[in-house]
């Protein structure tokens, strides 16, 4: 089974911690074909809740197959202007 790192950032970090989910560098053991559309379901969280999906710090989309060590992190909406393009996001509206 494949392994890999997650985190989440900002007010999913406390959504997690509610319902006692990890979510800061967090070693995962997941199925072979999860994407973080997967991991987003299994952590209780919704979709519209995630903005961006960084991938070994790329943007990803959440579909992206994840594989063995991926680096995956949720960054909820509402990350500051400044950040967004130092990121390498922005958004689409």
């Amino acid at each position: 089974m494949p392994v890999i790192t997650f985190n989440a950032f900002s007010f999913l970090q406390k959504k997690l911690k509610a319902n006692n989910l990890p979510f800061s560098n967090v070693t995962l053991e997941i199925s072979p074909g999860t994407s973080p559309r997967d991991l987003v379901l299994q952590m209780k969280l919704k979709e519209e809740e995630v903005e961006v999906v960084f991938i070994n710090g790329k943007v990803g989309t959440l579909d992206s197959p994840l594989k063995q060590g991926d680096r995956v992190a949720f960054v909820p909406h509402g990350t500051p202007g400044p950040y967004r393009v130092l990121l390498g996001f922005k958004n689409n509206g």
